[in-house]
């Protein structure tokens, strides 16, 4: 029987109504009565994507509640948990926000892809210090952050079937932006490069179909991890090898103590031809909440970015832009300043758990300790139990490493925000926390 296909046309609009039936249409015919009653309405039900099912539930939702609620409650918590950057940006930077505000074209919509000025200025930095040329107009684009970037950037490569090779324990945005881009994760133990590196070329080995992206980060979150430029050289020789892209997240390339320098992905000979790098100034600029970002490199996959963003956003407000530019031509011994202050904190932190009887390994970039639970804790409950425990008894807020996957467990993030009063203050309440807890047991 053919199939016959009616179209309609509403009277009172260009609305259309699309018809498949086998059946003749009698425009004219007679109308069905309406019912005389309702039917019983059935429960409403709002159903997710499939996306949005696949995603567990939310890691630090019990800390942050409590959190939210002692600090409500009058209690002074020492806030540990996030790597939220306490300081302020340099002055020149706020009053160029100020006076660019002030300009009356600086208000309209943005182009997605960022200033050009902008873009020229992250281009300049690359070349200072880290010795690479990066083409402004096809190589650079700006973000809304690197997480915002790094987001869009897996929406623009991935989907069903795709799958990524991601740094075990990870940001939560290197597994779960993979996630909600329909893709497939595979974790790789993070601690040892060497064994990292083996590990990417077994995957790529032995997994139908081969991974389509390797993600790196270093500085790592969580745990500071670093490495060394032949690091990279190895990961491009791989990426050649085995046809995988490469997305680095370089968030703490500003953050470095005692003279190590966090080497750049696109540093390595050939690093464009399969990757891009992903750089943020909310960590060394104290410009978090500015959302200002960065992603550089290969210039397919700028593009492949370019287009999402064209679909997703207007680029960031232009006098933010703006400011921007002047922080990156101007401040650069600010950044430097700043990464001293977090190493003092940092030293005061690690001595402090040390004293504690805690094993701590200083970490060498970042805004954060990697400290491993102590005994007897590590063996009596969980990380989230234990994280748990120093918030409500305690008054300190700790990430638990569990929150950064399996690999994570055993471990707490405790990053370096608060001044370093503050942080000797938080030492002597976990000690006291802990000790109370000890007598308890022992009664």
């Amino acid at each position: 029987m053919t199939q016959n296909t009616r179209t309609l046309t509403s009277a009172n609009s260009s609305t259309e109504f699309i018809m498949n039936t086998n059946e003749p249409f009698d425009i004219d015919g007679p109308s069905i009565s309406p019912p005389t009653t309702d039917p019983t309405p059935e429960p409403f039900e709002v159903k997710f994507a499939s996306r949005v099912e696949r995603l567990p539930p939310y890691m630090f939702g019990r800390i942050n509640n409590s959190l939210y609620q002692k600090r409500r409650d009058g209690d002074d918590v020492i806030d540990l948990g996030m790597g939220n950057p306490s300081d302020p940006p340099d002055p020149v930077v706020v009053q160029k926000l100020i006076d660019a505000a002030k300009d009356e074209g600086n208000h309209g919509y943005s182009k997605s892809n960022g200033i050009v000025n902008l873009r020229r200025e992250v281009a300049s930095k690359y070349h200072r210090k880290y010795g690479v040329r990066v083409d402004p107009d096809a190589e650079i684009i700006s973000c809304l952050g690197s997480k915002e970037g790094f987001s869009h950037m897996c929406l623009a490569l991935m989907g069903p079937g795709d799958t990524a090779m991601i740094p075990s324990p990870y940001f939560p945005v290197h597994m779960y932006g993979v996630i909600l881009a329909s893709g497939n994760v595979v974790a790789l133990d993070v601690a040892d490069p060497d064994k990292f590196l083996s590990n990417v070329a077994y995957t790529c080995e032995n997994l139908t179909p081969s991974p389509k992206i390797l993600i790196v980060n270093y500085p790592h979150n969580p745990s500071s991890a670093v490495i060394e430029p032949s690091f990279f050289v190895e990961v491009v020789r791989l990426a050649k090898k085995y046809g995988f892209l490469v997305i680095h997240d370089f968030a703490y390339a500003d953050v470095a103590f005692d003279g190590y320098q966090p080497p750049s992905f696109l540093s390595a000979p050939g690093a464009k031809d399969v990757g891009v790098e992903f750089t943020t100034m909310s960590k060394g600029y104290n410009m978090a909440g500015w959302r200002v970002g960065f992603c550089a490199g290969n210039a397919e996959m700028i593009r492949g970015l370019g287009t999402i963003k064209g679909y997703y956003d207007y680029g960031m407000f232009q006098a933010i832009q703006i400011a921007a530019i002047v922080a990156l031509r101007e401040t650069e011994a600010t950044v430097e300043k700043q990464s001293m202050i977090y190493q003092g904190r940092r030293d005061v932190l690690v001595r402090g758990l040390r004293r504690l009887g805690w094993t701590v390994d200083p970490p060498k970039a970042g805004m954060f300790v990697w400290a491993k639970v102590p005994e007897p804790f590590c063996n009596e409950m969980s990380t989230m139990d234990f994280a748990m425990r120093l918030l409500e008894e305690g008054n300190v807020a700790v990430s638990p490493g569990s929150g950064f996957g399996a690999a994570g467990e055993g471990f707490l993030r405790m990053s370096l925000v608060e001044n370093e009063h503050r942080l000797r203050q938080a030492v002597r309440q976990i000690g006291k926390c802990l000790n109370q807890s000890a007598a308890t047991s022992a009664s």
